[in-house]
């Protein structure tokens, strides 16, 4: 590979010192690590001496990916992990040793580990009775899986920055400049937060918060468990630091000493994952106990005209924007539509660029995305309805989604419902049709409703010959009739009681992924009915071992119902690397970390692009290292957060863009008001940076 001269600093020299490197995104950062980890296995460096830490799993994929195809020795053995798993690794080690200081109720007990789903189970089952008993956040319109979410946000916030669970209440509240009420809702979620962590401790549950929380005050303080991972990995890198927490910079203080080299690499002008815990600044800061310190500033991403018109954005948002790029015709970089009034001819506009770029330029599909700043179902599925038509190939993501939202997931579970009666949740006629409709190939929804009209009886559905009248067999078609008596004679042979695990497993391999039902070669269906194959696996194993006499599946299917969010899965950052047009949140795409060819803004004129999410219990920035106690938090703060946020975005979007960007604009939006939001005038006063010159539009 091709490095340049900053990059071989990093790459094939200095292996023995600890570096910081930093630049913006796309300046070639993540290549010179790979690179260096190549270099290190060269030299004789054992595979298990050399970690790699990235702030979540989807992170570390490109590393993966790149040691895999390397021909390095035991370059496919070199550990690419989080703060959270190395964490989890070390509290299952050494649990014996700190069971009796962590404050369970269990110290002989082993720990049990809920995910984001079972912790909102969890808060549930523990908090939701004393949530209606004392009519806590009475005015708060959020779901109540929202609502716990943030909850558990609250608690995640305060082991990762450090101060005691009991003070998220004060530190909120101390911020707040309006209404008693909100200072009431403050103190009711840290009621609950006081709660949920008491239940845990009761229950040997080590909820992420928890997790952290004896990872900074039991193990890491515990010279054999910390020595276990400064002993065992000698040389260390550390990719997005920008987008860690300050738990993991603590750590990094003791352990760079210790380590014989280090690489850290710090994305400037990043810190996406701020409303997550990240610390850009301390991230920083970390720079002075490094031996070398190392600037990339050439961006090879980018192409001349996109660097153009990132240094117009870039001096629109007063970011540091750098020389002019020689050459470089910003308005060349990017496009407008022509008049689009509607929110659907935005779409439309969108669409046939798409569709042009893959069937006429031939662009690869992976090679375009498609980013908002939200993604609705709405809107998802009116891009995915015109791709279809086109012939456009296409996938999405979206990891803040409840499991619910994914119509195979609701098709399985009427299916659960049905095959398993003794649950005593019947589904009714509408979810029927439904799930028939996602099952069955080339079953349109006037005939799964005539199906469901027809077959459905007392939870149960009949044969497809006790339809007695031939015309409507004849209009719902006997071939569609033996698809429907195929699956249903498989639901009929579901033993009794079977863990919904093993049935949805079953149920997608025998019948729903088989030629001529509704999931065949999808492969983003398959992945999602794996997550649900896991999602009910954990559940089933952790509520066994806490309540043996509870009623799992009922359980289950309640707390998916009622729009439990999903955990975030490794497979669905995996699966957003196939082919096909990615259609995603802003968000989403740019903590996947990779460079595209073409980027399609859409809804530009909505405020989310520059608002920071309406969170009533929890406020990233207030509960921060930074926030000094006691300060307001007033309008002023509200807006240069939101001025942050969009010029992340906004230039963190452009530093992935090969060759063009596209702005989907429409006067009105999805729900017909006219929009007017910061980035549409960010890119109006743009205008007079970019150089002469003329867009197609």
């Amino acid at each position: 590979m091709y490095l340049l001269v900053k990059q071989q600093q990093v790459a094939r020299q200095n292996l023995d010192r600890k570096i910081f490197l930093e630049g913006l995104a796309g300046t070639g950062k993540t290549t010179a690590g790979i690179e260096r980890v190549k270099q290190l296995l060269q030299a004789g460096v054992p595979p298990s001496a050399i970690l790699v830490l990235v702030p979540q799993q989807a992170t570390g994929l490109p590393w993966q990916d790149a040691l895999r195809r390397s021909r390095a020795p035991g370059s496919a053995e070199v550990r690419v992990t989080t703060l959270g798993t190395l964490a989890r690794e070390l509290l299952e080690l050494f649990w014996p040793l700190i069971a009796a200081d962590t404050g369970c109720a269990q110290p002989l007990a082993p720990p049990r580990f809920p995910g984001l789903e079972l912790s909102q189970y969890l808060m549930r089952r523990f908090v939701g009775g004393e949530i209606e008993r004392r009519d806590y956040f009475r005015g708060v319109t959020i779901s109540r899986n929202r609502l716990y979410t943030q909850i558990v946000d609250n608690l995640n916030k305060s082991a990762l920055v450090g101060f005691p669970p009991e003070e998220i209440g004060s530190r909120l509240k101390s911020a707040w400049r309006g209404s008693s009420e909100q200072a009431f809702i403050y103190d009711d979620a840290q009621a609950c937060a006081s709660l949920f962590r008491a239940a845990c401790l009761r229950h040997n549950l080590i909820d992420f918060s928890l997790l952290i929380d004896i990872l900074r005050k039991n193990l890491w303080p515990l010279e054999n468990a910390r020595g276990y991972l400064t002993r065992r990995y000698r040389h260390l890198l550390v990719d997005n630091l920008e987008e860690d927490t300050p738990t993991l910079h603590d750590l990094l203080r003791d352990w760079l000493p210790q380590c014989h080299s280090a690489l850290l690499i710090h994305d400037n002008e990043a810190g996406l994952r701020r409303f997550l815990g990240a610390d850009p600044a301390q991230a920083h800061s970390l720079r002075a106990l490094c031996d070398l310190g190392v600037t990339l500033d050439r961006r090879r991403a980018m192409s001349v005209d996109v660097a153009a018109l990132h240094h117009a954005l870039a001096k629109t948002q007063g970011r540091e924007a750098g020389p002019m790029p020689k050459g470089g015709n910003g308005r060349a970089a990017i496009r407008w539509p022509g008049r689009a009034r509607w929110h659907p001819q935005m779409i439309d506009w969108t669409v046939e660029h798409v569709a042009r770029l893959v069937h006429e330029e031939d662009v690869a599909a992976r090679e375009i995305v498609v980013v908002a700043p939200f993604m609705p179902d709405a809107l998802r599925f009116a891009l995915q309805t015109r791709l279809d038509e086109r012939g456009v190939p296409h996938r999405s993501h979206r990891p803040s989604r409840a499991l619910r939202d994914e119509p195979e997931v609701r098709a399985l579970l009427t299916f659960a419902r049905l095959a398993q009666p003794a649950a005593g949740l019947a589904p009714d006629r509408f979810d029927v049709a439904s799930a028939l409709l996602s099952a069955i190939e080339d079953l349109d929804p006037i005939r799964a409703r005539l199906l469901a009209d027809a077959l459905y009886r007392d939870g149960g559905l009949l044969p497809f010959e006790h339809i007695r009248d031939t015309r409507l067999q004849q209009r719902i078609t006997f071939q569609l009739g033996e698809k429907y008596d195929r699956l249903c004679s498989w639901l009929a042979r579901v033993p009794a009681e079977q863990p919904l695990d093993l049935f949805f497993s079953a149920f997608f391999c025998e019948v729903m992924s088989q030629p001529g039902f509704g999931l065949h070669r999808r492969e983003s269906a398959g992945a999602t009915v794996a997550n649900l194959v896991d999602s009910a696996r954990n559940f089933r194993r952790l509520l066994t071992e806490l309540d043996p006499e509870a009623s799992v599946t009922a359980d289950y299917l309640r707390m998916v119902e009622e729009g439990v969010l999903a955990n975030q899965y490794l497979r669905d950052w995996e699966l957003d690397r196939s082919e096909g047009v990615l259609l995603a949140p802003a968000h989403t795409f740019l903590m996947s970390n990779r460079p595209v060819d073409y980027q399609f803004w859409l809804n530009v004129g909505n405020s989310g692009w520059g608002r920071r999410v309406y969170q009533p219990l929890t406020h990233p920035w207030v509960l921060s290292r930074h926030w000094e106690p006691g300060r307001k938090w007033l309008d002023a703060d509200e807006e240069a957060a939101g001025a942050e946020s969009l010029a992340n975005v906004a230039l963190g979007l452009l530093r992935r863009c090969r060759k063009r960007v596209y702005l989907g604009i429409s006067e009105y939006g999805e729900r017909g008001m006219e929009e007017r939001g910061p980035l549409l005038l960010a890119l109006h006063n743009m205008q007079h940076h970019l150089s002469s010159g003329a867009a197609d539009v």
